[in-house]
């Protein structure tokens, strides 16, 4: 038997009858031992939400100890003495971004215990 080209086997099968593809489909299974059926992808089991690793921290208020705030400010950030009092004062203040969870509630421990209340988005 002469060894066929691609060409000539894809213009062979061109002029298959739909039973004639169908038997060498089955042939083509049974010699090869592999199916040509079209996998099934099992349905994919809905991701569960995951806490965030890392959080941003913000001053919702200084409460009555700004100084004590304004400490702990300049202590976690390395901010100036002016900045870290603009901070203390202007809610909503980012204090510091892209922090690990545990660290940051270590620090809004920190904050609670001035009395004054942070964020963490």
């Amino acid at each position: 038997m002469s060894k066929l080209t691609i060409e000539q086997f894809i213009a062979a099968i061109k002029e298959m009858s739909m039973l004639e593809l169908n038997d060498l489909v089955k042939a083509i299974e049974t010699e090869f031992g592999v199916s040509a059926a079209a996998p099934v992808a099992a349905a994919a089991a809905p991701v569960a939400a995951e806490a965030p690793t890392e959080v941003t921290i913000k001053l919702v208020e200084a409460g009555t100890n700004k100084v004590g705030v304004i400490k702990l400010i300049r202590e976690i950030t390395g901010l100036g003495l002016m900045e870290a009092k603009t901070a203390a004062e202007t809610a909503g203040s980012v204090i510091k971004e892209d922090v690990k969870t545990e660290e940051a509630n270590e620090i809004k421990k920190k904050f609670d215990e001035l009395g004054a209340k942070v964020q963490l988005v």
